[in-house]
């Protein structure tokens, strides 16, 4: 059983984390970096570790200190939260070596599916349908054209050993293909350590669906329903919302059944999504890619089921098998972003200090945050503040409760992004459900 984890975050997922750990009896050990001293997460924890300046390649970035510190605390377990390390098989392994539980998927099964080209060879075996393109990632521009030509224009290039938007290029004919290919193979050779990238069918009118699951070591998977993660700006998530209004309810079964059983195929073990494109036009959906890892917006499917996910995690990574949840989704729920940003000038970062921070209350308001009045937003770190979550017998009452909140939120002392989002939900689109990926970049 886990005594004594070391949370490798930062931000509002560790103080999640560290409160799911503290709950079950656990002890906790935070890291931190010279700007993030005085952050809630390192007064949460029962013990905290300076471990390096500011920007994160000195600090949440370095596995070394990380696994360094872990040990020398005494710590059984990692858990990496999102971002930072938490997909990096390399890490994963590291923390394993030593003896120590990594609170996520096996490393050998973080490599195979954050290779985007074996993750789709993965849902291939599981007999689930993924976008056409190509079988792996092409050997240079000259192949990329020819199977963009082969299947049609629009195509998407995207990078083999990423997400996030990072490395993906939309393009619509031959010469933006070639215009393309080297910038979207540079960005994701910095990003991500490799160059390659492989070539898909752009689809337009998608709505984009993930899908909860968690796995035990004995081969058990559940699926505890979908997401709807549609809503993006640069291929970024702006608000999500379960369940997804457009499916029915065969394909919810259907899409369900599928991420169960490309879990299973990947051997896949703890918290995990699933994510899928949902085409409109055909009304049928497709594998893109699986992430290792808890999601941002895991809140929306604990209000839903009732269910902790990042406790989950835990009693996973302990061997407890997950046949015993017996999960049942009721009502509807979304959440919104709240970011420092100024998003009438292009979402430009607001970095600043909290002269003001009073979130919402209320019945079926939930608000995950590391913020309080007084805390500097520092320009290194990602711009998240909050995580607004409401949940309403029905997506009516869901969006009623969504604006009441947004209303409610008072943020002083930079720009936030509260304002965009209550504009988004006065859209006749939005408050319909009638939107697409591109509805954000066609809006704003």
């Amino acid at each position: 059983m886990t005594r004594r984890v070391l949370v490798a975050n930062r931000g509002e997922i560790a103080v999640r984390v560290i409160r799911a750990a503290r709950d079950l009896g656990i002890e906790t050990v935070a890291v931190y970096s010279a700007a993030d001293r005085d952050a809630a997460h390192v007064a949460l924890a029962d013990r905290a570790v300076c471990i390096g300046p500011a920007a994160a390649a000195g600090s949440y970035l370095r596995a070394d200190l990380l696994l360094h510190t872990a040990i020398a605390t005494g710590c059984d377990a990692v858990h990496p939260g999102y971002g930072f390390l938490s997909e990096d098989a390399g890490f994963a392994e590291r923390v394993e070596r030593e003896g120590l539980t990594f609170v996520g998927p096996p490393s050998p099964v973080i490599e195979q599916l954050g290779n985007k080209v074996t993750a789709r060879g993965v849902a291939q075996r599981a007999e689930v349908p993924i976008v056409p393109g190509s079988p792996d990632a092409v050997a240079d521009v000259e192949e990329a054209a020819r199977l963009a030509k082969e299947s049609g224009y629009p195509v998407l290039l995207k990078a083999r050993a990423g997400g996030g938007g990072r490395g993906m290029r939309v393009v619509g004919d031959e010469q933006q293909l070639r215009a393309a290919f080297p910038l979207a193979s540079h960005e994701a050779a910095g990003a991500f350590g490799d160059d390659g990238l492989y070539v898909e069918r752009y689809l337009t009118r998608v709505r984009h669906v993930e899908v909860q699951i968690l796995a035990d070591q004995y081969g058990h998977v559940e699926a505890l329903g979908e997401r709807d993660c549609t809503l993006q700006r640069r291929h970024q998530k702006v608000l999500e919302e379960a369940p997804c209004p457009v499916l029915s309810g065969r394909q919810r079964e259907e899409i369900c059944a599928a991420a169960v059983r490309v879990a299973r195929a990947a051997g896949y073990v703890n918290a995990g999504t699933v994510e899928f494109l949902f085409d409109l036009d055909s009304q049928s959906f497709f594998f893109i890619e699986m992430n290792t890892r808890i999601q941002v917006e895991h809140p929306i499917t604990e209000l839903l089921t009732g269910v902790d996910l990042v406790a989950w995690q835990f009693r996973v990574a302990d061997g407890q098998k997950v046949e015993s949840l017996n999960a049942h989704s009721r009502g509807h729920a979304i959440e919104c972003r709240i970011t420092a940003e100024d998003w009438r000038a292009d979402f430009l970062p607001s970095p600043g200090r909290l002269a003001v921070f009073e979130p919402p209350a209320g019945p079926g308001v939930r608000v995950d945050s590391h913020c309080r009045q007084g805390t500097t937003i520092t320009p290194h770190y990602d711009s998240l503040l909050a995580k607004l979550i409401v949940h309403g017998t029905d997506r009516g009452e869901a969006l009623c409760r969504a604006k009441r909140a947004l209303d409610e939120f008072r943020v002083e002392g930079v720009h936030t992004s509260v304002g965009m989002h209550r504009w988004l939900l006065e859209q006749p689109a939005v408050i319909e459900g009638n939107y697409t990926t591109n509805y954000l970049t066609e809006a704003l």
